[in-house]
């Protein structure tokens, strides 16, 4: 699970931080985008990351989904169950630290003794952080309650716009040619199927639920948008830092920790307050899918969701808030297939163009990537001795 760093550069201060050939951050610019983009997709860390982010942006929606069409209607209980998840990871962190305590012993490395690695800084930034995720929480367990699936990948794919004008300007993230043209494909995207999402207002649900729901989730995608270049600025603080040490994939791990458990406190604060928990056992005997799949429900949603944050932090410290954005985005699309299969929403043509508009912004934006990684790797053009002066 640890990650080998090797040791950090200090640059000037207006640098900011960037990743090594194993994912690490570290300072100064020089480092950004080389050689080691190839072997960072050779990584193993790496392909675990992308397959959880893909996993959770597919599955989380439609396990949440199928609470309110099953008969659910705790908005507190649902919004909790979104980071609810996170002791699943002191699995990885107990491997890294026994790993760590194991090499100190041996006199291999310089292995810290302790079982938590972060700063009392990086902690703190992470609670702030995981204050947000619990209100952005709150704010799309209510927008999915009274929308369908297909309206509300519509409205939160708007977080991409939203990331690209916070990572602007929070961590300088500069957009590139393939990055522009990615976002305004999603974009365009995103706009084609808003187009084909006026009558789709579930059964039950008022013009005023309906609005409601509309607002608060593309408050949630503004939120979530803030939330991904937080995370990465929280991280290029710290290996800036004189003196701090450089950021590991374990310490990601460990901030996603407490992300989790922030949100979930704040989260569970509003279930005692609401009588949630009381009425959970009810809210079971009543559920469409019986007692027993009420429970397993309930844990399928909280550890999709936990695969997908974890994906989502992963990606950001190997790559970027906005590759984050961008790789959650596509998968929208996807979501609202399955959400035709499972729940019988309408597919129209509009939504195929939309499916259509969106992979072809994923593949922009990693060919383009690929083609700024290969120009940075040709050396520099010798001089010509013939054209040099005497």
């Amino acid at each position: 699970m640890e990650v080998e760093t090797p040791g950090q550069h200090r640059a000037p201060p207006p640098q900011q931080p960037c990743k090594d050939a194993t994912g690490t951050t570290q300072a100064g610019r020089s480092c950004c985008i080389s050689a080691s983009t190839r072997r960072l997709l050779r990584n193993p860390v790496v392909v675990v990351n992308f397959v959880l982010i893909v996993f959770g942006a597919g599955a989380a929606p439609l396990f949440l989904r199928a609470y309110f069409v099953h008969g659910g209607a705790r908005k507190w209980l649902s919004a909790s169950l979104q980071t609810a998840g996170f002791p699943i990871l002191l699995v990885p962190l107990c491997v890294s630290f026994f790993s760590r305590r194991r090499k100190k012993a041996s006199g291999d490395g310089d292995g810290t003794p302790f079982f938590l690695l972060m700063t009392p800084r990086l902690a703190a930034a992470s609670v702030g952080i995981g204050l947000m995720a619990g209100v952005d929480d709150l704010l799309y367990a209510y927008g999915l309650a009274y929308l369908p699936v297909s309206t509300s990948s519509i409205l939160i794919s708007t977080q991409l716009a939203f990331t690209a004008a916070f990572a602007l300007l929070l961590v300088r993230q500069r957009l590139t040619a393939s990055s522009a043209n990615a976002v305004a494909l999603l974009t365009a995207g995103a706009a084609m199927l808003g187009m084909n999402a006026g009558g789709d207002r579930p059964e039950g649900v008022s013009r005023a639920q309906y609005g409601a729901g509309f607002a608060m989730t593309l408050a949630a995608a503004a939120l979530f948008g803030l939330m991904l270049p937080a995370m990465e600025l929280s991280q290029a603080r710290h290996a800036a830092r004189r003196g701090g040490s450089a950021v590991t994939y374990t310490l990601v791990v460990e901030m996603q920790l407490v992300i989790g458990l922030t949100a979930t406190i704040f989260t569970a604060v509003g279930m005692l307050v609401n009588n949630d928990f009381h009425a959970i056992p009810g809210e079971a005997q009543g559920f469409g899918l019986g007692r027993s799949g009420y429970y397993l429900l309930l844990a399928g949603t909280a550890a999709t969701y936990q695969c997908f944050f974890l994906g989502t932090i992963g990606s950001i410290f190997f790559g970027s808030a906005l590759l984050a954005g961008v790789i959650t985005t596509t998968l929208l699309p996807v979501t609202e297939v399955f959400a035709v299969v499972l729940f019988h929403e309408p597919f129209s043509g509009t939504k195929g163009v939309a499916l259509a508009l969106s992979l072809w912004g994923f593949v922009s934006y990693f060919y383009g990537e690929n083609q700024t990684s290969k120009a940075n790797q040709q050396p520099e053009n010798p001089p010509d001795v013939e054209h040099l002066d005497p």
